[in-house]
Order: structure tokens, then sequence, then C-alpha cells
């Protein structure tokens, strides 16, 4: 499955969050190439299944098309929407292996996340107790920076102490819930989460607003020459509930299809303009009679 690949807005909603520039190598010289080669699901280190989201698909491609006619010859033309699986026996494995993608090629990551696995059992990453364990100038050596080997031990204790809660505790929680336990980890920022929900939960109403093929596909498939402002993305996106997921799978498929220099072309969002302030009249004086 392949997606465009942008420069992710960095999770910068807390000073102890990783800072995240680009997807891959690829991204920073190919706008083209797999949109989520640093995410854990599609990471190159894994034989790749698809598999049906876990909602009615024709039901939600048909209902965006009939609610958005500028999209129905975007789902017409293009592949239908589809998910890949991973070997991840938990959120927790997912997360790490997302940790160790951030701010580096997808290559120098999966070489070292092998490092970091090799530090387990039985081919798997090691377990949250393990984690603690381990001394962080081993995690440095396998090369991790100091910021990603604190955010392997933070979301370790805080899979023990429950709060990144198993698949199973996962499905029952809302979209909301989640985002709201796994930003608590440190590293783990709100775009991580919403991939996580789209990805390996197959939530069918997340839009990531923040998102940067997600902005410009919107601006290409509309017409637009800047990118929205989040609330703008936002407030449009209403249209689309509650199949917000699918319309922005097909945001990234209009990235691809209209290339790198097309995207390029499309302008950052424009500041609102402030209305300006009226002049005050100058107070009357009024002479004694």
């Amino acid at each position: 499955m392949q997606f465009p690949s942008w420069v992710r807005l960095p999770d910068a909603d807390r000073s102890s969050t990783i800072r995240t520039e680009h997807f891959s190598a690829a991204a920073a010289s190919n706008k083209t190439a797999n949109l989520l080669h640093s995410f854990p699901i599609w990471s190159q280190t894994v034989t790749k299944e698809f598999r049906l989201p876990p909602f009615d698909l024709r039901l939600a491609m048909d209902t965006l098309a009939a609610r958005d006619p500028q999209l129905a010859p975007l789902i017409k033309e293009t592949q239908e929407f589809r998910i890949e699986t991973d070997g991840a026996d938990s959120p927790y494995e997912t997360l790490l292996e997302a940790i160790a993608h951030q701010s580096i090629s997808g290559k120098a990551a999966a070489t070292i996340f092998g490092r970091i696995k090799a530090l387990g059992s039985n081919g798997r990453p090691p377990s949250p107790e393990q984690m603690l364990k381990l001394r962080k100038p081993v995690l440095r050596r396998a090369g991790l920076s100091e910021a990603k080997a604190l955010a392997m031990k933070d979301l370790a204790q805080k899979t023990i102490d429950g709060v990144v809660p198993t698949f199973e505790q996962a499905e029952k929680l809302s979209d909301e819930e989640l985002v709201k336990r796994l930003v608590a980890v440190r590293g783990i920022g709100t775009w991580t989460v919403e991939m996580f929900l789209i990805f390996r939960l197959g939530r069918p109403d997340v839009l990531p607003i923040h998102d940067l093929g997600v902005k410009k596909g919107w601006s290409i498939t509309y017409h637009k020459k800047h990118m929205p402002r989040p609330k703008e993305l936002l407030a449009f996106g209403e249209r689309w509930r509650p199949y917000r997921t699918v319309a922005s799978w097909y945001m990234w498929r209009a990235c691809q299809r209209a290339g790198s220099a097309a995207a390029r072309k499309i302008r950052p969002a424009q500041a609102r303009r402030r209305k300006p302030a009226k002049p005050k009249r100058p107070a009357s004086k009024r002479l004694p009679r």
C-alpha cells in the first residue's frame, strides 16, 4: 500500500515530546515515497498483510461519495482503502517501534529497532519489565538518543501502571480516551496516537488535522492554493462523519496522484487577518453654560 510521504508537524505540545521532522529518508527527497514507513505497522522489518477494516467499507465509500461530490471521483478512480497489520502483540510493542522511528530514516530506524529487539527474548522486543531493567547506556549503544531511551522507559512504566492499555482494553475505549491516555507517555504525541487509531485499531472516524499530507491532499482535491488551518479542516470534515478516517486516507492518495511538484506549490495556511481597530472618537467637550 503506497502513501505519499510528507514532513510531519512535530508533536510539540509538551516539552518532553520528541520532535519529528521526517517520516523517512525517502520522504526528504521524494515526496511520493511511503507515508508511514516510520510507523511500525508498515515498517520494512515486518511482513505486511492486508486486512479488512472493522466497519462497512462499501457503506463508508458510498456515504462519502454521496455527501461530497468533489471527493467522489477520487474514490472511484483510486484503489480502495486498505489497512495493513503487523505482528505486534500489544500497543506497547507498536508504540515502542514508533518511538524508535521518530526523527530518522526508516532504514536507520529498522536497524536500531533490530538491536532493541535483540535485547529481548524469543525475537520479541524487551517486555516492559525487561525494558525498565535495561541501563540507559545499553539503549544508547543500540543507537537510541537519550530522549528516546527515556521515552521507551516511560512507555514501559506506563504500560505496567495500566495507562497504556492492552489491545483488548483499547477496543473498549473511545478515541478521545485513548488519545488522553497515550499522549501522557513521553515522546508520544497526538499524531502518533491518531495513526495508531487509524491503522492498528481501524477506527473509522479519525481526522488528523495537523497532518501535512492530509492538509495538502485537501488543498489539491478542493483546488485551494493554501493549506487549511486545523480548525478549518476540522469544520470541513464534519461532512465526512462518521468516516473521516477513510476521507483522510483519500487525501493522502490525492497527494500521491498529484505528485511532488504540485504539492510543493501549495502554500502554508494563511493567518487570519485581524480587522483594524476602529479609531476612537475624541470625547466631545461641552462648554459651560
